[in-house]
């Protein structure tokens, strides 16, 4: 189900997302029947592995960095190629503590319908159901989102990554296309972008416009604040009711290719980006 996608467009819009056989001639020297191979130690790894997982580099450079002793296994340098460490052990990277449990990056275009939380007791569809066949390890969404509620949902397993896009200052970019249950006044539209107060604090929009070829009810809002139902809490406070919300755009990621219930891995350079992001 994993499609490709990227840019983001700077106007609104609320539309989507043989192996061959070698030919023998004649007798063929017997084989030698290999010796059985010993089982893997389940709890050991292969040093570059280790640090690759861990999201420092590729496998490939991950060897060029422990030939040059950049990486420590307690506490001794390791040069040697094909090593292999415990999970046990303590590894670390110009002094940094490595986790060897694989990063993941899941990107969701969540349907309507569907709940966020990790554990819904009232039985609703979870979006978890969604990406079960992505990944073995747990992940988990960035954020929340209503199950009403649609559009992108990232989800992963990496910690650092989570904390820093959940800050309130990272100015992590999303826009979202709105439909509401009445035309927006022009009038309430020049409130929203030079700031509107909710609940004693102004909130800031970095753009705000009527979406092209479409009736007046349905606007885009680019936005970087990251308090919780912020954009539906906007329109609230002008006495409009959000009938629809899709997020369109989240931290550079885009719908691109993604159709609706449908998610795919993240891209190298795409995680590069978010890792970016402080």
């Amino acid at each position: 189900m994993a499609k490709s996608g990227s840019n983001d467009r700077k106007k609104f819009s609320g539309k989507g997302d043989r192996t061959f056989k070698k030919k023998t001639y004649g007798n063929s020297p017997a084989k030698k029947q290999a010796a059985p191979k010993k089982p893997s130690d389940p709890n050991s790894i292969r040093l570059n592995k280790y640090v690759a997982n861990s999201g420092v580099c590729s496998r490939r450079d991950a060897d060029i960095y422990i030939s040059a002793g950049n990486v420590t296994v307690n506490g001794k340098p390791i040069t040697e190629m094909g090593y292999k460490v415990k999970l046990t052990d303590e590894v670390k990277f110009d002094g940094r503590l490595l986790n060897p449990i694989k990063r993941e990056y899941v990107l969701l275009n969540k349907p309507k319908d569907f709940s966020t939380t990790v554990r819904d007791e009232r039985g609703r569809r979870n979006v978890a159901g969604l990406i079960s066949a992505a990944s073995d390890a747990k992940l988990l969404p960035i954020d929340k989102m209503d199950k009403n509620a649609t559009g992108l949902l990232l989800f992963t397993n990496d910690g650092d990554l989570t904390k820093r896009l959940k800050s309130p200052i990272n100015g992590l970019r999303k826009i979202y296309h709105i439909v509401l249950d009445r035309d927006l006044r022009s009038v309430d539209l020049k409130r929203i972008k030079e700031g509107l107060t909710v609940e004693d604090k102004v909130v800031r929009v970095q753009d705000i416009s009527f979406i092209d070829d479409a009736p007046k009810r349905e606007v885009g809002i680019e936005i970087f604040s990251s308090r919780n139902r912020i954009v539906e809490r906007i329109f609230e406070e002008l006495d409009y009711k959000v009938e629809k919300i899709d997020r369109v755009a989240y931290a550079g990621l885009t719908k691109k290719d993604l159709p609706r219930g449908h998610w795919r891995y993240l891209t190298d350079q795409e995680v590069i980006n978010l890792g970016m992001i402080k």
